[in-house]
């Protein structure tokens, strides 16, 4: 059953054509984790709050989905199977999972500016409020209440010390599962209230069997997982939108010894066209995966100053990216800054 039949709410990470995750029945990988959370979910020993991290489009929402799902289907835990329900969306409960409209669970996303009618940048601390009557209604039919934020890096500050009090005195018989790409951008005293469940990136097989069951050819499959790092959302928006093309533009101009402005400039240019903005988005990402696997390389070497550096960088281009996207600056000036700043960190700049 597609999103359109189920009428899912639109988020601000949706993707054309491609299921969202209340609403996909399929999860590949990650047996460990479903094998896991099944156990502790049947053995009674549930922690209340879950803080499933790890790259972005690997599963982590859908499997929240799939566990809420799983604990709704049974309430009493000790009946529950040592094997996560396969979601149903012919059936009612399942698709009031899917629309946002099940009584027992509340999915907490960035919301629509009103004024705009775009997605906000961010989780703000209304949205969490709605956290706290949520838990105050009466439980349906003395079921669970399960809550979602998805991601919970995306909550601003006050958000995330609003979400704080609540995991500090959780209701009974209330699950709270955060989704983190990132998790370091968290809240120590939030993070330190979870339990944490690191999701790898996918397989190879299993990236390709993700695409296949949504109906996207992988093409040039060698190209296709280096590029998508594991991650079907992003393999999804390279063969969609180009983003196999601007990756190896990149490539191009950051393997020269000098800055190729005018091949940076056609790139910046591309990019910050009316119709570029998820082009844009890919950039983004591309150029910051990047900037992590050189910490994760210098950390894994044991250049701790260098893992430092480049770890700064990190956090220095994700706020800019999130500040130029907030005040709506110049797409094409961000481009090139970010790839000048790119190319002299490389050469130790």
């Amino acid at each position: 059953m597609t999103d359109a039949v189920l009428d899912v709410p639109a988020t601000h990470d949706a993707i054309d054509g491609i299921p969202a995750p209340s609403a996909n029945p399929a999860l590949f990988g990650h047996a460990g984790v479903k094998s896991f959370l099944a156990q502790a979910y049947q053995s009674g020993h549930m922690h209340h709050a879950l803080l499933l991290e790890g790259p972005q489009g690997v599963g982590k929402a859908t499997l929240a989905f799939h566990l809420a799902g799983h604990m709704l289907k049974y309430p009493a835990e000790r009946e529950a199977p040592l094997a996560l329900a396969q979601p149903n969306y012919g059936v009612t409960p399942y698709r009031q999972i899917a629309t946002g409209t099940h009584l027992a669970m509340l999915h907490i996303t960035r919301p629509v500016d009103a004024k705009t009618g775009k997605f906000k940048t961010g989780i703000t601390v209304d949205e969490i409020r709605r956290v706290t009557h949520f838990l105050n209604r009466t439980s349906h039919d003395g079921s669970w209440r399960i809550v979602i934020v998805d991601p919970a890096d995306d909550m601003n500050r006050n958000a995330a010390n609003a979400l704080l009090k609540t995991l500090e005195e959780p209701p009974q018989r209330t699950l709270f599962i955060l989704i983190s790409h990132s998790s370091g951008r968290l809240l120590p005293t939030i993070r330190s209230r979870c339990q944490s469940i690191r999701f790898e990136p996918l397989g190879p097989q299993d990236l390709l069997a993700a695409l296949k069951a949504i109906n996207l050819d992988a093409g040039d499959t060698s190209s296709l997982i280096t590029h998508a790092e594991g991650s079907v959302r992003k393999a999804a928006l390279l063969l969609a939108f180009g983003g196999l093309e601007i990756s190896e533009t990149v490539d191009g101009i950051l393997g020269k010894p000098v800055f190729d402005v005018p091949q940076a400039h056609a790139l910046a240019t591309a990019l910050s066209g009316r119709d570029a903005e998820i082009q844009y988005e890919l950039f983004l990402e591309d150029l910051l995966a990047r900037i992590a696997g050189q910490a994760r390389l210098a950390a894994e070497q044991g250049d701790v100053a260098r893992a430092s550096r480049w770890s700064s960088l990190w956090n220095d281009m994700q706020n800019e990216a999130r500040e130029a996207a907030a005040f709506n600056l110049d797409r094409k000036q961000t481009v090139l800054i970010f790839l000048e700043r790119m190319q002299r960190a490389l050469s130790g700049g």
